[in-house]
């Protein structure tokens, strides 16, 4: 602890006050008036306080004692065994594919219309330059020709279509002169240039929506040749003369959907037909 300072001195007594006279003896008069207490002498002034003392130096803190260890984790407890699945139920059976309904029939074919009535006859043109004369062909016998073709299906096939086209094969009833046949009865090509006349029927046991054509050289369609009905149909036919070139091939093909057609076979039927002629 510092050291305390030395006390301040007393300050001097103040004077005491003049003692009043006293009264003569006698008649106790009356109790005078009390004088007036003297005044309060003037405190002494208060010493100086002494300096304070040197702060002693603080003591040096104690070291902090060492923090327990952690005590060790318990160990986790083993997890239960996961319990067994339920055994799954036996699936149930598939029921029975209903039967395919009947086709229904095919509707009546709409009456035909009115024939328009006929133009009038145009003005006849003039009579054009005479061509130069070709050339004079080898003697025929009685002006038949002997370049045709006839081949057909009669075997009843299913055919699965694609929309971009899928030729028909025709290797049955096969009589072929002037021209010669693919592996497979469904290419011809045309031995001799000139002009051919072309028919072809196709018969399906239901009726089908979807078209026919005859193709040349397997990427051009023969104009005139395409069958697109507007309602669906088992029986489709065609006939047209166009020009060919020794070479060119022809095809009779479905075209412009999928769909899976069976063509009418047995007892001698042709489900489908090429019949080509040359004309000259």
């Amino acid at each position: 602890t510092g050291i305390t300072g030395s006390t301040g001195s007393t300050g001097a007594t103040g004077n005491t006050g003049a003692t009043g006279p006293t009264g003569a003896t006698g008649i106790t008069g009356a109790t005078g008036i009390t004088g007036p207490t003297g005044a309060t002498g003037i405190t002494g002034a208060t010493g100086p306080t002494g300096a304070t003392g040197i702060t002693g130096s603080t003591g040096p803190t104690g070291a902090t004692g060492i923090t327990g260890a952690t005590g060790a984790t318990g160990a986790t407890g083993i997890t239960g065994a996961t319990g067994p699945t339920g055994a799954t139920g036996i699936t149930g059976s598939t029921g029975s594919t209903g039967a395919t309904g009947n086709t229904g029939a095919t509707g009546p074919t709409g009456a035909t219309g009115v024939t328009g009535a006929t133009g009038p006859t145009g003005s006849t043109g003039p009579t054009g330059v005479t061509g130069v004369t070709g050339v004079t062909g080898a003697t025929g016998t009685g002006g038949f020709t002997d370049t045709a073709l006839y081949a057909a299906n009669s075997s009843g096939p299913t055919i699965v279509t694609v929309a971009g086209g899928t030729n028909i094969p025709l290797p049955n009833f096969q009589n072929i002169t002037g021209f010669t046949a693919n592996g497979t009865s469904t290419v011809f090509t045309v031995l001799q240039t000139g002009k051919y006349y072309i028919t072809y029927q196709v018969n399906t046991t239901t009726a089908l929506l979807i078209s026919t054509r005859l193709l040349l050289n397997g990427a051009t369609t023969i104009s005139g040749s395409v069958q697109s009905p507007v309602i669906s149909t088992s029986i489709i036919n065609n006939t047209v003369i166009v020009n060919l070139t020794a070479g060119n091939t022809i095809s009779l093909q479905f075209f412009g959907a999928v769909v899976t057609a069976i063509l009418v076979g047995g007892g001698g039927a042709a489900g489908a037909a090429l019949t080509i002629i040359r004309l000259s």
